[in-house]
């Protein structure tokens, strides 16, 4: 018998000139950071997405930290953020003492649930963090008049939303700070790497000392010091110049990897459409007002069991799916926060129901069926009386398109 054929969750990938580009930074001779590279990728992505200000960091992580340090957070503040994230976005509330809140999630989207923020908001809280699950932005509006009305700061978590879209407005660009990955399960990738996107020409300088140890050493390269010195608090968080380099062979072809994503995305909605009719799973929901970059694809089955046993079928053929976060709040440490882990109903319901499956560059259509046919084949043989359960999720035609991905 021919053994199953290996499909991984995720693969790096080269796209177009990422190694010649490491070369042309090695030439240059700067390999340490914001050399000629760093700074390309940052232009590039103002462009792109009009942005004010866009510093490379050496991750995501780094450029969360960097957003909790600019607004001085400190012990006693909160932030309103959702549990069902990445533990990156609620570390660097914590590392600087304050205390991360978490607001359940969007039953639709899988966002922070804008309905339920403002009752959230105490006397102590200072910013947003709104986390853009999946490439699909939160609703930016909303939270944006609600952080208006009380005076607080928005930091958008946009490490899955790297060229999406909300109403026309680049994710990251939306907020006061935007914070963007490149890790290698990214869209755009370099290993590790990230951005933080600033879109308050009066938080630059600033965040240009933070980024460079707490020195003004930017200003003296541009000339208006006569030397540099320590100002501020601060840390590492420039990149390496090959990460940079190799970043910006991927940045050029920022559409055509779009594109790329977009036929995989597609064929897995077409072909686990009748599944979803049949009520054996749903699909992913993007709003008509958003514009996807395809980072994800995930499946939310009628239940964890259910969940459980297809994770386990499709591992035995060979098949990289996996399910996602575990929720913060009833984490130890979230716990250990404040954290209820009573709390947060479809937070805690629909994170355990939900299967990401393989969905990167390289990905063929026969690898694609390959998992389509396994679940297709479980789902059927093991869970037909599941309709009822799939069918009473709730989703609101009048406001979102049952994947209906738009083209960005």
């Amino acid at each position: 018998m021919t053994a199953p054929r290996t499909i991984p969750f995720n693969k790096p990938f080269i796209a177009g000139k990422e190694l010649f580009y490491i070369a042309q930074a090695v030439t240059l001779g700067n390999i340490g950071g914001d050399g000629h590279f760093t700074k390309a990728c940052g232009r590039l992505m103002e462009e792109r997405f009009g942005v004010e200000h866009v510093l490379l960091t050496p991750s995501c992580t780094a450029a969360l930290e960097m957003a909790a340090l600019m607004f001085d957070l400190r012990e006693g503040d909160e932030v309103i953020m959702p549990s069902f994230t990445f533990v990156s976005t609620a570390n660097a509330v914590a590392l600087r003492g304050a205390r991360p809140v978490f607001v359940d999630i969007r039953p639709d989207t899988l966002n922070l649930d804008e309905s339920l923020i403002e009752r959230a908001i105490t006397p102590s809280t200072r910013a947003i963090f709104p986390v853009h699950y999946a490439g699909v932005a939160c609703e930016m509006d909303a939270i944006m008049a609600i952080a208006d009305a009380h005076g607080l700061h928005v930091i958008e978590d946009a490490a899955q939303g790297v060229h999406s879209r909300y109403k026309g407005r680049a994710l990251g660009s939306i907020g006061h700070l935007g914070c963007y990955s490149f890790h290698e399960t990214k869209n755009y990738i370099c290993g590790e790497g990230g951005a933080l996107c600033v879109n308050d020409r009066l938080l630059l300088d600033r965040a240009e000392i933070i980024r460079d140890k707490g020195t003004n050493r930017r200003q003296f390269f541009r000339g208006q010091v006569d030397k540099y010195t320590w100002v501020d608090i601060g840390s590492s968080y420039v990149p390496s110049e090959i990460v940079s380099a190799f970043l910006y062979g991927q940045l050029e072809m920022l559409d055509a990897i779009r594109d790329r994503r977009r036929e995989n995305y597609a064929f897995y909605h077409g072909r686990l459409a009748e599944l979803e009719a049949e009520g054996l799973l749903r699909r992913p929901v993007v709003p008509r007002h958003c514009e996807t970059n395809y980072h994800m694809y995930y499946i939310l089955l009628p239940s964890q069991d259910v969940r459980d046993g297809l994770l386990k079928h499709l591992h035995a053929a060979g098949i990289g799916a996996v399910f996602h976060y575990v929720p913060l709040h009833s984490s130890p440490l979230g716990i250990k926060l404040g954290g209820d882990p009573s709390a947060l109903p479809v937070t805690s319901e629909l994170s355990g129901r939900l299967l990401r499956l393989p969905l990167f560059y390289e990905i063929t259509p026969e690898e694609q069926e390959q998992v389509c046919g396994e679940i297709q084949r479980f789902l059927r043989a093991n869970h037909p009386a599941t309709t009822a359960a799939t069918r009473s999720w709730p989703v609101n035609p009048d406001v979102v398109e049952i994947g209906g991905a738009a083209d960005g």
